[in-house]
């Protein structure tokens, strides 16, 4: 119940970022179902917003909370997105994709102004990789992924949903869940898995929020992205 309060908490200050008009990106997963609500309120009191949703169950949600949704063809630039994540470590960088959308999660956060990141505070870390990496990749090429992954030293699981079935992502790709442990090098490991033909995305989103809502009790600790410090010559 604590955490849930935290996200909620997150959630609602998160609201400050939205104006009028704004074209606004909308997450993915439990802490995501708090915007969505408290900014159904929002709208249901007069705010005008269009959003354009991460997932197929985000779209559902916005729309039966009375929320205008939009699209690229119409507005390729968002204002602000809002989203949760799995882990956030030093420099913002952090992991998502445990509820599935990453690749969405990822483009939608890339065509905004501002990303705006809520969370509760145990997913706030010192070193990213206590939860696993998403990586989804076309089904062609999941066994091949798997094993260079593995060698890598990662421990491979090809993600099933609740039935034991194969979890598909609304694109019709696969997700594979990767336990690296630590990553003491997120941006190294961006990198080597960028390189291999056949994943579609990962969930290490690097240098892309600008700042973090992490709910702290009673409180919401607001974390900006502090940039790298340009090196004396």
């Amino acid at each position: 119940m604590a955490n849930e309060n935290e996200k909620e908490a997150a959630a609602r200050d998160s609201l400050r970022f939205v104006q009028d008009g704004n074209v606004v990106g909308l997450g993915t997963g439990s802490t995501a179902i708090f915007l969505i609500r408290l900014l159904a309120e929002r709208v249901q009191a007069g705010l005008k917003i269009r959003g354009i949703p991460t997932s197929a169950r985000t779209r559902e949600s916005a729309l039966a909370a009375g929320i205008a949704l939009t699209t690229f063809e119409r507005d390729p630039v968002i204002d602000v997105a809002i989203d949760g994540a799995d882990e956030i470590g030093p420099g913002l960088a952090l992991i998502k994709g445990g509820g599935g959308a990453l690749l969405r999660e990822k483009i939608v956060a890339s065509a905004a102004r501002k990303f705006v990141v809520i969370a509760d505070s145990s997913k706030q870390v010192p070193v990213l990789g206590k939860f696993p990496l998403p990586v989804e990749v076309i089904p062609f090429a999941e066994a091949l992924i798997a094993h260079r992954i593995a060698a890598l030293g990662a421990s491979v699981s090809l993600r099933k949903d609740p039935a034991g079935k194969v979890f598909v992502t609304d694109e019709g790709h696969h997700i594979l869940d990767c336990h690296f442990g630590q990553i003491p090098d997120p941006g190294g490991l961006a990198q080597e898995l960028n390189r291999m033909p056949g994943i579609v995305e990962h969930g290490l989103f690097l240098d892309m929020a600008d700042v973090a809502l992490i709910g702290k009790g009673s409180q919401v600790l607001e974390v900006p992205r502090v940039p790298a410090r340009a090196s004396s010559v």
